[in-house]
């Protein structure tokens, strides 16, 4: 955290849960946060990290990788093993491998320090708007695929497929823009929270996972449309409803 951590307004009380190891950062956090009237739990190592989330259920989840019990990545693909509680990683560690693997980890966002509580409390906003979307967002169909996202319903000629969040993420912005080439930087931005860019091996592997379970290969595609150069598009195969 920056010596000078401004207050950043969340939505009313968001219960948050920081994981960390350090106890001067973790109050930092603390202090910054409480004060701007949220609810804050904190953990110094991975197991206690893991109890809280469970019993506490928080709205946000922050984590270093840096555990004294545990890796931080295995921390997090624990609890998501158990919980679909957004999780954003703080650390100080910024190459892109790591930063790759806390993401296919299950992370929401990625955040270096040193940072400021304004930073911190504009990467949870974002994290929760991203996450948590209206209960009464109406569900869509494109061919023989329909999408609830209220539910993280997908059916495709009415079997039901299996798909982990991110790849349930990433196939509903595509299905709420239906027809419309997506980049692949606004698909960093708006699933995996990299507004600047980076990650594309990321996007890529997720794509080939979502290609995989809609029965359709980057050579014989049906509902993921590549537009080289540009992104990706959602549309109904020829002859679908």
């Amino acid at each position: 955290m920056g010596k000078a951590a401004a207050h950043g307004t969340l939505p009313a009380m968001t219960r948050v849960l920081v994981v960390e190891d350090d106890a001067a950062i973790g109050r930092l956090i603390r202090r910054s946060l409480s004060d701007a009237g949220n609810a804050v739990a904190l953990a110094a190592d991975g197991a206690t990290g893991l109890a809280l989330a469970l019993s506490e259920q928080p709205d946000v989840v922050l984590l270093d990788l840096g555990l004294p019990d545990l890796d931080g990545r295995q921390v997090l693909r624990m609890l998501r093993a158990v919980s679909g509680v957004p999780v954003i990683v703080i650390t100080a560690q910024d190459d892109d491998r790591t930063v790759v693997d806390a993401l296919d980890a299950g992370a929401d966002d990625y955040l270096v320090k040193p940072f400021g509580g304004e930073q911190l409390a504009a990467r949870i906003r974002a994290v929760l708007r991203r996450t948590q979307p209206a209960t009464a967002a109406a569900g869509t169909r494109v061919g023989e695929l329909e999408i609830d996202p209220a539910a993280r319903r997908v059916t495709l000629a009415g079997a039901p497929i299996e798909l982990s969040r991110k790849e349930f993420d990433l196939l509903w912005l595509l299905a709420s823009r239906a027809g419309e080439v997506v980049t692949k930087r606004e698909l960093l931005a708006e699933v995996w929270g990299l507004p600047l860019g980076g990650g594309d091996r990321t996007v890529d592997v997720h794509v080939s996972w979502l290609r995989r379970k809609l029965g359709e290969t980057a050579a014989a595609p049906r509902y993921l449309e590549t537009v080289r150069g540009v992104g990706l598009r959602l549309v109904a195969p020829s002859g679908d409803a």
